[in-house]
C-alpha cells in the first residue's frame, strides 16, 4: 500500500466536508497542486562507486538531535479525522523517530500530546507550532504551556496575517467544529473567562518586534515557518531564529505564490548555513525528500500524508506513512551513492531533461 492508497482510503472514510477541509486550499487551489508538481520538475543526478553498505540518515535539528529527516508538519484538528486524534499521531511519530510539530489548533492540549509521544519514547521530540496573538500576554501563556509540557522547540507561523479563503469550506458552509471538538490550547488564556475558548489569532499587526520578544523570553529554539523570500530568511537569522521553514502553508493561504520547493535554493543561499533550513509542501515520496535535501533543506515536513494515514488507519496509518518515506529515502540515498544526508548536494539536482 503506497501513500496514494492511504489517501484514497481516508477519503472514503471521512465526512466529505471534513475531507474537503484537509484536502482543500486557497482560491482555485493552484498552489496546492503546484507544490506536488514542483518535485516533478527536478531529477536526481546520481554519483557512483562512493556509497556504503549502511547509511546514516539522522538529521541534527533544533531540540531534536538525531531525528528522522522527515517530520510531521503542523496540521489542525486531528480528532476531526480520527478519534485517536493528536495522541495517536504523537505515538506514531515517536515510534518512527520523527519530530511531531503539534499546533495551536490541536484538538488535544499540548501537555497530553507530549505525554503520548513520551509514552512511546522518553526522548521523543515534540515541537509546538505557535500562531502568535496580537495580545502578547496570550502568546506568552501559550509558550509557557509548551515549555511546561516539555516541547523542545517553537515553530512560529509567520505567513498568516489573515485567514486564507478556502473555496471548498465556503461552499460546504464549514465554519465551526462539530460539538465536542475544540482547539484546546486556546482554552483558559489570559483575558478570557475561566474555561472559555479564545479564537485562534491571525493578525497583520504581528511583526518582527513580536519575534524579538519571543526569542528574548524563551529558552527554546524558535523557528519561523512560512518563509519564501530570501530577504525574510536573512531577517529571521538576524532576529534570532534558530531555523527557518520554507513553506506556503500547503497552499492554504495565498493562491498566488510559488511552490515551496522552488523557493528553497534562494532561501538556503540567504541563510548560508547559519541555521537549519527546513521545508514542507508537496512531499509525497522518498525521492522528494532527497531532492529537497540536495537543494538545501536539512529535513522536510509532511502534513496531509500524515493525516491521511491517521484518518485511514489511526496510529498505524501514520507510522506506515513515516516508515514508507524513511525507507524510500534511504533507498534513494543509496542509489545516489550517498552514505549520509550531506552527501546530497545541489549539483546532483537537475531540471528534467537536463544535465550539468
Amino acid at each position: 500500500m503506497n501513500l496514494r492508497d492511504l489517501h484514497e482510503k481516508a477519503r472514503r472514510s471521512l465526512d466529505p466536508v471534513h475531507y474537503d477541509y484537509v484536502a482543500g486550499g486557497a482560491g482555485e487551489e493552484r498552489v496546492v497542486a503546484d507544490n506536488e508538481r514542483a518535485f516533478d520538475r527536478y531529477a536526481l543526478l546520481p554519483r557512483v562507486l562512493c556509497g556504503g553498505e549502511r547509511r546514516d540518515t539522522a538529521a541534527d535539528l533544533p531540540g531534536a538531535p538525531g531525528a528522522s529527516p522527515v517530520f510531521v508538519a503542523p496540521t489542525a484538528f486531528h480528532r476531526l479525522l480520527h478519534p485517536g486524534g493528536e495522541p495517536a499521531t504523537a505515538r506514531a511519530a515517536a515510534a518512527e523517530g520523527a519530530v511531531l510539530v503539534t499546533g495551536t489548533a490541536s484538538t488535544t492540549p499540548v501537555a497530553e500530546v507530549v505525554a503520548a509521544a513520551r509514552s512511546r519514547d522518553r526522548e521523543a521530540a515534540v515541537w509546538f507550532q505557535l500562531t502568535a496573538h496580537p495580545r502578547r500576554e496570550a502568546t506568552r501563556a501559550l509558550v509557557r504551556r509548551a515549555e511546561d509540557a516539555g516541547c523542545t522547540a517553537l515553530v512560529v507561523t509567520v505567513d498568516s496575517p489573515v485567514f486564507g479563503r478556502h473555496t471548498r469550506d465556503l461552499r460546504n458552509g464549514f465554519t465551526d467544529l462539530p460539538p465536542g471538538h475544540a482547539a484546546e490550547n486556546m482554552r483558559d488564556l489570559p483575558g478570557a473567562p475561566p474555561g472559555a475558548l479564545t479564537d485562534i489569532p491571525m493578525s497583520p499587526a504581528v511583526s518582527w518586534a513580536d519575534v524579538d520578544d519571543l526569542v528574548r523570553r524563551t529558552a527554546l529554539p524558535v523557528l519561523l515557518k512560512g518563509i519564501l523570500h530570501p530577504a525574510d530568511a536573512r531577517l529571521a537569522v538576524e532576529h534570532g531564529a534558530a531555523g527557518v521553514l520554507v513553506s506556503n502553508h500547503g497552499g492554504r493561504q495565498s493562491d498566488a505564490v510559488p511552490a515551496a520547493l522552488d523557493c528553497l535554493p534562494a532561501v538556503a543561499d540567504a541563510v548560508a548555513g547559519r541555521v537549519p533550513v527546513l521545508l514542507d509542501g508537496g512531499v509525497r515520496r522518498g525521492s522528494d525528500v532527497a531532492v529537497a535535501l540536495a537543494l538545501g533543506a536539512r529535513a522536510v515536513g509532511v502534513g496531509r500524508p500524515a493525516v491521511w494515514g491517521l484518518a485511514a488507519e489511526g496510529e498505524a496509518g501514520v507510522r506506515r506513512v513515516l516508515a514508507a518515506l524513511r525507507d524510500e529515502y534511504d533507498h534513494t540515498l543509496a542509489l545516489c551513492g550517498g552514505r549520509r544526508n550531506s552527501d546530497l548536494t545541489r549539483d546532483m539536482v537537475v531540471r528534467k531533461g537536463g544535465t550539468w
